[in-house]
């Protein structure tokens, strides 16, 4: 069964980018994420429209 849900230094990896990097974006909501008993999980989905995002805006640069 494949995971729907990442840690913070989970998705930092798969994003090839800081733990400290990654929560600006959770912060400012540029990643989605939800909170489980006070742990911070990042759906893959969140990950994959972030990613989405950024290509869509350098296709309209």
């Amino acid at each position: 069964m494949t995971r729907l849900l990442l840690t913070v230094p989970e998705a930092a990896k798969a994003l090839a980018i800081s733990r400290s990097k990654l929560y600006q974006l959770l912060a400012t909501g540029d990643i989605r994420s939800i909170r489980i008993d006070g742990s911070r999980r990042v759906p893959l989905d969140a990950l994959n429209a972030y990613i989405n995002a950024l290509m869509d805006t350098e296709k309209a640069a």
